[in-house]
């Protein structure tokens, strides 16, 4: 992989409502015009998480445009080929992906779904500024990465190490 490269990342979620969606715009922020970040659901809902788009218009990253889609618009011909593609929760990393063109590098980084049922409002609220707080610090240890100089298999190894990371 290139230094010049602009790198095209993919986040699968499954309903693609909020930890793919953040992931996508963190790292558009993150990665300084060096990535391209997307985000897909393998049973997308068709709606970003209200809640989602609060959380992110609260820390200044832009939600214009976003949406829920399916993963299918990314295994279309001219869909941009992807370098790396991530799955964000449990459920879409045990699913069946599409073949992505281009044998992208790929990892697993589950974030607890902020969606899930929560007691209180509170509680649901903490849960997503976690999730967000857990993908921006993998997103960060990402962007730093030498990937240009790093072969596939110690690639493959330092993402998964990432995937790990609960800081």
């Amino acid at each position: 992989m290139s230094e010049d490269k602009v790198y095209n990342v993919l986040f699968l979620c499954t309903g693609n409502t909020a930890r793919s969606i953040m992931a996508e715009v963190i790292l558009n922020r993150e990665g300084r015009g060096r990535f391209r970040a997307y985000s897909a659901g393998s049973f997308p809902k068709g709606v970003v998480s209200n809640r989602t788009l609060a959380l992110l218009n609260e820390v200044g990253l832009p939600t214009a445009g976003l949406r829920s889609k399916s993963w299918d618009e990314f295994a279309k011909p001219g869909a941009p080929e992807m370098d790396f593609v991530f799955t964000v929760c449990d459920d879409a990393a045990n699913e069946t992906c599409p073949v992505w063109p281009g044998q992208p590098v790929s990892a697993h980084w589950g974030v607890a779904d902020p969606g899930r049922e929560f007691p209180d409002e509170r509680s649901q609220d903490r849960a997503l500024r976690e999730a967000f707080r857990l993908l921006s610090n993998r997103i960060r240890l990402f962007v730093e990465l030498p990937i240009a100089k790093l072969d596939r298999i110690k690639l493959t190894h330092e993402l998964h190490k990432i995937g790990r990371h609960e800081n």
